[in-house]
């Protein structure tokens, strides 16, 4: 039975992209990050890059500051980013993988293929006071190695879904969101907390939501696009009720 609320993060990652293309300071992330608040998000997500495309280091300062909500810092496994991530103590650090040449992140992080190079990492984070995420694909060896890195939570990557529910492919969507549901419910038997993202939209968002072992979205591009047409603040609502449908339906 589904009746636990789906708790929404908000990613103004693109709000600092649309400001880096000009230069200057608006449109400003942190005042993106309060609309949202406004709108009821539970948490503030942000990505600091290795190449500073988007979300700057003085960003981090400030939602760190400025913000009631959890913030939640995404990361790459570098021991720049580790630093950061320990003198700005956000209340979660989630790990990606991260290429200088994508443009968004593609796919999830081999924690397994990786995991001496995470343990200490996530170690640390733990020891500082952050819950560890790992975004990983909906695989159970990399939940199996989530668990055996210590982290609390894992991210699924649902991108793939996204697309091919946006391509109209519904067979090859159906059983990409079996993967995905097989594996929410797998890692919550492990123990870990699991949450979603990439690539959702108000059309694609139901059915991932309906998924009870899910916790959290994690959603930015799209509500950044919307914003546009619709205002933030009304994009964020909205998705919040397509969230809640998803999970009504299901329970």
């Amino acid at each position: 039975m589904t009746s636990q609320r789906l708790r929404l993060g908000v990613n103004i990652d693109h709000v600092a992209t649309i400001r880096n293309a000009r230069g200057g300071t608006v449109p400003d992330p942190v005042r993106a990050a309060h609309a949202a608040a406004r709108a009821g998000a539970d948490g503030i997500t942000a990505h600091l890059r290795e190449d500073r495309r988007h979300i700057s280091d003085a960003d981090i300062e400030r939602l760190s500051r400025e913000i009631d909500l959890p913030l939640n810092f995404e990361m790459a496994a570098t021991p720049e980013m580790l630093a950061i991530a320990l003198k700005a103590k956000p209340h979660a650090a989630c790990i990606v993988p991260e290429k200088r040449e994508e443009r968004t992140t593609e796919g999830g992080l081999d924690a397994r293929g990786q995991h001496n190079q995470l343990a200490p990492i996530v170690s640390e984070l733990a020891e500082n006071g952050s819950r560890v995420s790992l975004f990983v694909e909906a695989d159970t060896a990399q939940l199996d190695a989530a668990v055996s890195l210590g982290a609390e939570v894992v991210e699924l990557h649902v991108g793939r879904y996204c697309d091919l529910f946006a391509e109209g492919d519904h067979a090859a969507a159906a059983r990409e969101l079996t993967r995905i549901q097989d594996a929410a419910r797998y890692g919550a038997s492990v123990g870990l907390e699991v949450h979603a993202g990439h690539g959702l939209t108000f059309d694609s968002v139901a059915e991932i939501a309906a998924i009870p072992e899910l916790v959290e979205l994690n959603i930015g591009h799209f509500l950044i696009g919307e914003a546009i047409f619709i205002g933030l603040e009304a994009a964020i609502a909205k998705m919040r009720e397509h969230m809640t449908l998803g999970r009504t339906r299901a329970a």
